[in-house]
């Protein structure tokens, strides 16, 4: 009859709007990284709805503008046969922890170039989906402040070996009533031998006992804080380094896009 008609049709098209004309689900697939540091070992992360049928998981990192694959994982294991040049024996997946939905990329001697749109793509038996995130690349590293003492008082000195882009850095002091303390610092930036980074030394001068000192240092992608307690008989150093990155982006998924803020602290206690 042409109830029955309508009914299949009804129901076909349902079918054809849940499942796509691929046959499979949209799946939730979700970036979440830091900034890269130069020279060093950085985690695109990415992670999707697991499936248990890992023959079925296939994993692809492209990025913006270049022909070829940053990684391909497929049938169980890497398939580089399509990777550009650029990334050749620098990039890993968690190949154990595929199977619980994670799709991370190590990218192994991070370089400036290496900055650029991502897309993480997920393949799985019940469907498919993506992720686009922005990445970004610099140098930082935990400074160091010491004590250093001559004929004319205490003097403070903070150190970082590498930083990029040029950050900024700045003095505070805090007596221990609250008030805030004078400063006179004197800073110097010299370039590194690989004529990228920079090398930051800062002297503060004229330091009295009972104040919390604070070194800042702070650019687009980090920001390190040292604070050093001073009293009459010892020096208590706490340093603090934040990594920030507000971009996070599903742009092929079943659920709304998430944002995140990550904040990878490192903490450095001493005295």
């Amino acid at each position: 009859s042409m109830t029955t008609v309508i009914v299949i049709l009804a129901a076909v098209i349902a079918l054809i709007i849940g499942f796509g004309v691929s046959g499979k689900h949209s799946i939730s697939v979700t970036a979440l990284m830091s900034p890269g540091n130069i020279g060093q070992r950085s985690i695109l992360g990415c992670s999707f709805e697991p499936d248990i049928q890992m023959d079925s998981i296939a994993i692809q990192w492209a990025k913006e503008g270049v022909a070829g694959l940053v990684h391909e994982f497929k049938g169980g294991k890497d398939d580089l046969q399509e990777q550009d040049l650029s990334f050749q024996g620098r990039t890993a997946v968690f190949a154990d922890q595929v199977i619980g939905g994670n799709a991370s990329l190590e990218l192994r001697d991070v370089q400036l170039s290496d900055a650029c749109t991502y897309q993480c793509s997920v393949t799985t038996a019940r469907g498919s989906g993506a992720a686009v995130l922005q990445y970004r690349t610099g140098a930082f590293s935990m400074p160091v402040v010491q004590v250093e003492h001559s004929s004319h008082g205490a003097t403070l000195q903070c150190e970082a070996l590498r930083w990029f882009h040029r950050p900024a850095l700045r003095w505070t002091a805090c007596g221990d009533t609250g008030e805030h303390l004078p400063l006179a610092a004197t800073t110097s930036y010299e370039l590194n031998p690989e004529n990228i980074t920079v090398k930051l030394v800062s002297l503060l001068h004229n330091i009295t006992a009972n104040a919390t000192y604070t070194c800042v240092i702070e650019n687009s992608i980090a920001k390190a804080v040292v604070n050093m307690r001073v009293t009459d008989f010892s020096f208590t150093n706490v340093s603090n380094l934040q990594l920030v990155n507000l971009n996070a982006e599903s742009v092929s998924s079943s659920f709304p896009a998430c944002h995140w803020l990550l904040l990878l602290p490192l903490y450095l206690l001493s005295i």
